[in-house]
């Protein structure tokens, strides 16, 4: 129990001050998020806070030592690399994603359970690849992305507890303590932003944990697409929405479910605070329906994709109708 709240308060704080400290900086002006018409920000936000964020996950990581596969620090660390240099310099986004794939496979690698099957191994990196690019994607309205990182890697958290993985757990716990802290000077009005530096490791950690649960059955293989499902799904259907359109898929936009809400007049805050709604009801869920027999199980996950479905015609719905008015 000490251990777990000192990863909590060290992870915490450390963040907080390493992120409050970013924001204000000589270091901010290395990487201002400037806004241009595909923005929900009107000034420039550095997007540093990452960085923060990510001291703060290693403090709380220190005090646990996880005995993690070298396969797994490699891609980690890649991402983190090739991140910063895209935030300082900018890259393609073709050679973003070959890198986010080539992580993805070293940590294939570090899991020899994935590897006695090639589709398996196929599927995760596929899904680890997507997990990278979709937190960055989502990224984009003041206190989302962190408390997406803070509600889901608690619920990691609680679960992995719950199945007696108790290190596991901590590792998870110190994710959401760092995001928690990072959320402090995220929440709208956003003073940091977290940069490709932040969101792609967190899109890493979010799935890299969600499979390792499931190989040492903390978990079934639904339980972390349910936690991290608002995530998912809106930059899922908002990928196939735009495939068909005919749009350019790898270019920024504003046509996510998350920016519609804001631009609509829900606000940064408003949409943050729904969300957040969304988020917490998943996690429980998730919780409850893991200790259900598989029937059951089934008839939740259907249950919560109808709501979604209903969730996503409203949101359309809404925007039809605002799209007909400034018409």
């Amino acid at each position: 129990m000490w251990l777990a709240i000192s990863v909590l308060l060290i992870s915490f704080f450390v963040a907080l001050l390493c992120i409050g400290w970013l924001a204000h900086s000589h270091v901010a002006r290395l990487a201002l998020d400037e806004p241009n018409a595909r923005s929900l920000h009107s000034i420039p936000v550095p997007r540093t806070g990452g960085i923060g964020l990510l001291i703060g996950i290693a403090a709380g990581w220190a005090l646990i030592a996880p005995q993690l596969p070298w396969f797994f620090w490699a891609a980690l660390a890649l991402l983190i690399a090739i991140s910063l240099i895209d935030d300082l310099r900018g890259l393609s986004a073709a050679l973003r994603m070959i890198i986010h794939l080539c992580a993805a496979l070293l940590l294939v690698r570090a899991l020899p359970e994935l590897q006695e099957s090639l589709v398996l191994s196929v599927v995760a990196i596929f899904l680890i690849g997507w997990m990278c690019n979709l937190y960055n994607f989502m990224d984009g309205s003041d206190g989302l992305a962190g408390g997406m990182a803070v509600s889901g890697f608690l619920v990691y958290a609680v679960a992995a507890w719950l199945s007696g993985s108790m290190q596991f757990a901590l590792l998870n716990l110190a994710v959401a303590a760092a995001a928690a802290g990072f959320l402090v000077h995220n929440f709208h009005p956003a003073r940091i932003f977290l940069g490709d530096a932040g969101a792609v490791p967190l899109g890493f950690l979010a799935s890299t944990f969600g499979i390792i649960g499931w190989l040492q059955h903390d978990w079934a293989w639904w339980f972390p697409i349910l936690v991290f499902s608002p995530f998912i799904v809106d930059a899922s259907m908002t990928l196939a929405r735009r495939l068909l359109s005919g749009a350019r898929v790898w270019e920024a936009h504003r046509d996510h479910y998350y920016q519609r809400l804001v631009q609509m007049g829900l606000g940064h805050r408003g949409t943050a605070l729904a969300e957040y709604g969304l988020m917490v009801t998943c996690g429980i869920v998730a919780l409850w329906t893991a200790s259900l027999e598989n029937r059951l199980q089934l008839a939740v996950l259907i249950a919560v994709g109808v709501l979604y479905a209903g969730l996503i015609l409203v949101i359309q719905r809404h925007w039809r109708k605002r799209q007909h008015i400034h018409a």
